[in-house]
């Protein structure tokens, strides 16, 4: 499948671009083992990725994507997991295979990018610098960044109403189905990468447009 040659092309950032769950990982661990409670482990916050460090912390101490902890309890992790894991954004998490290659065709055929991301703003910005992508973007929307965040499809729409460019001018790459979700609310034409994190499912549920293995391929498809 092609698709009308893009503007603006908007990524993901956890399960698309980096790694992250190695870094999380460590970070919900220490911030369970400073709790006196038993660690998670790698695994298991893998399939918890993906709607923020709020629901993380939340799964961490629930065991459940839906439960909800104790108030005082969570405020209290997830201050924790938030002076753990500001020390820790990018100690062990590497860029994914094939994510520079793309990103550099995509900036060398004069296209704009931009990272569109349910992470918060404290943590998103050293994560990109630490792997040298922050220059790169002509925006970055956080989790933080406006009151609401994928799947609602007003992070996409702040970012290509920031740069002036119409919807069906912009390509959205994510790992999940909240990127999908997301990318169909706003009018958004969608590619989900195999790899990342996808809450145990397989993303071809959720029906994006196409479906690649790595960023590289991106050339055959923009």
């Amino acid at each position: 499948m092609s698709f009308p040659r893009p503007k603006l092309i908007l990524f993901d950032l956890d399960g698309t671009l980096v790694d992250s769950a190695p870094d999380l990982a460590f970070s919900i661990d220490a911030m369970l083992s400073s709790l006196g409670r038993l660690a998670c482990g790698e695994s298991r916050v893998r399939n918890w990725i993906g709607s923020g460090a709020e629901r993380l912390v939340k799964r961490a101490l629930t065991g459940d994507g839906e439960l909800e902890p104790d108030g005082d309890l969570f405020r209290s992790a997830f201050g924790r997991f938030s002076e753990i894991y500001g020390e820790n954004p990018c100690r062990r998490s590497p860029l994914y295979p094939g994510v520079r290659e793309g990103l550099d065709y995509l900036l060398a055929s004069g296209r704009q990018i931009g990272c569109v991301t349910n992470k918060r703003g404290r943590f998103t910005e050293p994560l990109l610098a630490a792997l040298g992508l922050l220059g790169d973007f002509a925006i970055v929307v956080s989790g933080d960044t406006l009151c609401t965040r994928k799947p609602d499809p007003a992070p996409l729409l702040h970012a290509v109403e920031a740069l002036g460019i119409d919807p069906g001018e912009t390509l959205m790459v994510g790992d999940s189905v909240n990127d999908v979700l997301s990318a169909r609310a706003a009018r958004v034409p969608v590619i989900c990468v195999r790899y990342g994190y996808h809450n145990g499912e397989d993303i071809v549920e959720a029906r994006p447009d196409a479906i690649i293995d790595s960023l590289a391929e991106l050339s055959h498809f923009v």
